[in-house]
């Protein structure tokens, strides 16, 4: 069986190297730098799949997108994989939603390329078991004995949620159809859990996917400019108005606003909110002349509302009015299923990015990632992964590679005073062994810290390292040693 032509459209020769170790030799790639070499090489071996690289699209990308058009009436069972900024031109993303494309932003996805150009190979030609994008098989695809559970999955145009909680993929259900509806939507989460991300998918499945999204961190808001920042001013209106400004209300055109920590505004904001919320009508700061809001609200709070309500916080009105589309996205905590596919997911980003190969993970650190509490959630997780990326070698990431305060089970607040994190089963453990928690270790696991962040910030670099550190190379060289720190 001949191996399927993989193309790659792009003046990176970098992008066309990365090919042929991503899909082991069983594909034959070809590059090219225009359409008239793609037609050549069309003509001369055929075309089975095409990688597109628009990251630099000019024009708004109308060039770009006829190139794919001609391409799918040309080779109409051809599959298709796009490269575009990180700020796709909205002619490229309206292509992609029509068209089967897949999708990818500012670097190539590989985990997402074996997905799209899977199905050109045999059932006999899988891809390697130790490729890091396949990390499941690497460990067995399976967690403790058991089977992972089937994902649920809200796909967008440039993102996707998953998750194996059943409470989440109803979750995910519910909020799809929301999303379809001019209705506002209330997210309730701690920080960390995923509300902005969560956010810009709901915008993204949306008959509004292709108008602005517009986030406004409330909390982050002096009180005195909130107004101003959400409705807009007119010059002279205060002393540094010196220009009309038009506020996120309008910003947001006909897309999606969303208004975070929204529990931060004052009582007379949430007035003026309601008002908004009710009738789409509003009044910039300083002038009488009434404008409508036409953008779908999306809000969203660290804290639940109705406490805040009982305290006179937060008007009861707007709550009631808030709470009719409230969808509470749990802590990680209590969706530990969840855990290791983020965990999956993380370590194939991360060693794509900071160009690590990983083979395989260590079924401990799994555990250890398992009985940690969380208390910064996704983005906690998502951080502690990258840190271990970066330090892995040998190409196995190892329980040893995850930062101290994950191993000792030393868990930080969360955003909530009010939640008391279950302590981790290492916590326990430590707890029963007082020499493990002796000033004697606690100045240790503080030293080894302290160092490795010095390392990593000079690059390993020992005597710039030691220079920073007050200490002479050979110390330094003989606590790497004792903290097994050297590379």
């Amino acid at each position: 069986m001949s191996k399927p032509v993989i193309v790659v459209l792009s003046s990176d020769q970098r992008m066309a190297s990365e090919l042929p170790g991503l899909f082991q030799g069983r594909a034959e790639i070809r590059s090219c730098n225009s359409f008239e070499q793609l037609n050549e090489i069309a003509d001369q071996a055929g075309l089975d799949a095409l990688v597109a690289d628009f990251r630099s699209a000019s024009s708004g990308g109308h060039q770009e997108a006829r190139i794919i058009e001609t391409v799918q009436q040309s080779h109409p069972r051809i599959r298709l994989a796009m490269v575009t900024p990180n700020v796709c031109p909205e002619t490229l993303e309206r292509c992609a939603a029509m068209a089967k494309i897949t999708h990818l932003r500012g670097h190539l996805d590989r985990a997402a390329l074996l997905h799209a150009f899977g199905p050109l190979f045999s059932e006999d030609m899988n891809i390697n078991k130790r490729d890091p994008e396949n990390l499941d098989a690497a460990i067995g695809g399976k967690i403790h004995g058991t089977a992972e559970p089937p994902l649920g999955v809200l796909m967008g145009i440039s993102r996707r949620y998953e998750t194996s909680s059943p409470y989440l993929k109803q979750m995910l259900t519910d909020l799809e159809v929301a999303a379809a509806h001019n209705v506002t939507i209330l997210l309730i989460g701690e920080t960390g859990a995923g509300k902005t991300y969560l956010s810009r998918l709901i915008h993204e499945v949306s008959p509004r996917r292709y108008e602005p999204f517009v986030h406004v961190a409330c909390g982050a808001l002096p009180n005195d400019l909130i107004e101003s920042e959400l409705f807009g001013h007119t010059k002279g209106s205060f002393t540094s108005a010196h220009q009309d400004k038009e506020g996120k209300f309008i910003a947001a055109r006909r897309g999606s606003l969303l208004l975070d920590e929204i529990d931060a505004l004052g009582l007379e904001q949430q007035v003026k909110l309601l008002r908004v919320i009710e009738t789409g009508e509003f009044e910039p700061v300083g002038t009488n002349d009434t404008q409508v809001c036409q953008a779908r609200l999306i809000v969203a709070s660290n804290l639940e509302l109705q406490p805040l309500v009982e305290q006179h916080r937060f008007r009861s009105d707007l709550y009631y009015r808030l709470n009719m589309m409230k969808f509470v996205i749990p802590p990680l905590r209590h969706r530990k299923m969840d855990v290791i596919p983020l965990a999956k997911k993380f370590v194939r980003q991360f060693s794509i990015k900071h160009e690590v190969q990983i083979d395989e993970i260590d079924p401990k650190a799994f555990d250890t990632l398992l009985n940690y509490p969380w208390p910064g959630n996704v983005r906690e997780l998502e951080h502690v992964i990258q840190r271990a990326v970066i330090f892995c070698r040998n190409g196995r990431l190892l329980k040893q590679d995850l930062p101290q305060h994950i191993l000792s089970g030393n868990a930080g607040p969360t955003n909530d005073p009010t939640v008391v994190l279950p302590k981790s089963q290492i916590a326990k453990e430590l707890n029963g062994k007082h020499e493990a928690l002796s000033l004697g270790n606690q100045i240790a696991l503080s030293e080894k810290e302290i160092i490795e962040q010095s390392l990593f910030k000079n690059s390993f670099r020992r005597t710039k390292t030691a220079q920073e550190l007050g200490i002479s190379r050979v110390t330094l060289y003989n606590k790497m040693k004792k903290y097994g720190l050297q590379r």
